[in-house]
This record gives C-alpha cells, structure tokens and sequence, in this order.
C-alpha cells in the first residue's frame, strides 16, 4: 500500500482523502502568514480536505539578487511554529542546505527539497536523517523516470515518509510544460504524488529580473491531474496575487480557491466510483 505518514491525523495516499498543500509562496510577515493559514484551514474544514499549510522561509533560489527572499531562518522558523500552535496545522517549508534539515526538522512536518536541488545528495541525507517527512519535487530537467535515483539515495539514508511532486518541466526558455505521464511513473516508485498545479504555469525568469506566470491556467491543470490521479494537490495562494512579494504572477486567490477544490473534489469523487482501468 503506497502511504506516507505525515502527521497523528493526516496520511497521503491508498484509501485516503485527496489532501492540500497549500498557502502563500513565501513568508511575508507573521500577521500575513498567520491570517493565510487560518483562512485556507477554513476553506479545508468546510469541504473536509486534510490540509498543510506551506510558506518558504528563505526562497534562496529567486531569479534576482534583488528579489526578496523573506525572513531568516531564526523568525521564519518561529512564525511557522505559531501556525502549527494556533492554527493547528502540520507545516511544510524547502530547506536549501543540509545544515538546515536538522534546525528546521525541530518545527515542521515535512522537509521540501526544492525541484532545482533534488539530486544534492548531501541535502537529500541530511533531511532523511530527521525522519521527517520529506516532499521532493522533480526537477525540472529531469525524467520522471530518473527520480528513482533521488528516492534511493533517501532511502540508503533511511527515509521512510516520501512524498514526489510533479512541478513541470523545461520547455525552451522561460517555459514550462507538464507531462501528465509523469504521476503514474513516479507512483510506480512505490510513494504518494503531489501535482504542483502552480509552480506548473511558472514562467521562469520570464520578466527579466524576475519569473512570470500564467495562472489562468491553473484550475485547467489541476483538474486534469486530479482526473488522472494524485494523492495531494499543491497551490500556492495568496490574498492578493498582483502585489505579492514573490510568485505572484503564478499563484491563485484565496477568493478562488474553495470554488477550485469543489471542482477538483468532484473530479476525485467520480474516479471513486468506478475501479482503474488496466491496459
């Protein structure tokens, strides 16, 4: 049974609820991030979706040395620690150093390796030596197929909890495209699959000093993905895409995202009803 064990209440995959991850792409302020996480909870409650929030603490790889990056490690780490008191959700957020794993294991439930640094060996043993969760997403450059070599080297390390997300791949410059064949290949390695419906529409570097998007084409995405089979569903959204201080150009608004995840939980309750059709 592919299952991944994220917290006492939530487990994605075989015979679970389709969760969420979900919440703005980077921590702006506590205020901001706090309000972010209680709304979506909301939203998750209303429609029974198990939910984790998720917000980066550093965005170490922005197109700009000018970009903002968001907090240091030290104030990002307490914020998240305050959602997961007073929101009462797990919490995932990427590390980009291995000597990071251990202090940010201390606070969240899942480790990201980010899609640019899915093949660092050394960061991929220091997050599985936390026994945490760990969500990695594909790299951009890479076959689906290929990710068999990262999810070995997490488990010679002895990681156990693995999540693989799906996030698009290099088409030409600044442009990105998804092959759906991607989320059955990867589940064939044996752990949950994550479609990142909004990273999937990035455009990177696509306004010169910082990346574009399109994220009109978000809920097209996510609908198919749900219609082909996922275990989790990442967005990341925000109260106000248009003045977000990063990815606002591919997240969608907190105002849209209940009518989406009504859509998508229809989609996922249709599968439910007829069995998988094998060829």
């Amino acid at each position: 049974m592919i299952q991944t064990q994220i917290s006492d209440k939530i487990i994605i995959g075989d015979r679970q609820p389709l969760a969420l991850i979900a919440g703005p792409c980077v921590i702006e302020s506590e205020e901001f991030t706090l309000k972010m996480a209680a709304e979506i909870r909301k939203i998750g409650d209303r429609l029974s979706i198990p939910f984790i929030f998720k917000s980066s603490f550093d965005k170490a790889n922005r197109t700009s040395i000018e970009s903002f990056r968001g907090q240091n490690l030290e104030t990002g780490l307490k914020i998240l620690q305050r959602v997961k008191d007073e929101i009462n959700v797990p919490v995932l957020t990427d590390i980009h150093e291995s000597y990071q794993a251990k202090i940010v294991a201390e606070v969240v439930d899942i480790l990201q390796i980010p899609a640019f640094l899915c093949r660092q060996t050394d960061l991929l043993i220091a997050a599985a030596a936390t026994k945490r969760a760990i969500n990695i997403k594909k790299g951009q450059f890479l076959a689906p197929w290929d990710m068999k070599h990262v999810v070995s080297k997490l488990e010679t390390a002895g990681a156990t909890n693995i999540l693989l997300t799906e996030r698009g791949t290099s088409f030409g410059y600044n442009t990105l495209v998804v092959d759906f064949r991607s989320l059955p290949q990867m589940r064939e390695l044996g752990y949950p699959v994550v479609f990142d419906a909004t990273h999937s529409v990035q455009m990177p570097g696509g306004q010169g000093g910082k990346s574009g998007g399109q994220r009109q084409f978000v809920p097209h995405l996510a609908r198919a993905a749900t219609a082909i089979g996922i275990d989790a569903l990442f967005l990341e959204v925000h109260e106000n895409p248009d003045i977000a201080l990063s990815d606002g150009p591919n997240m969608i608004p907190l105002a849209q995202l209940e009518t989406l995840l009504k859509q998508i939980l229809s989609i996922r309750n249709g599968l439910e009803v007829a069995p998988p059709i094998q060829l």
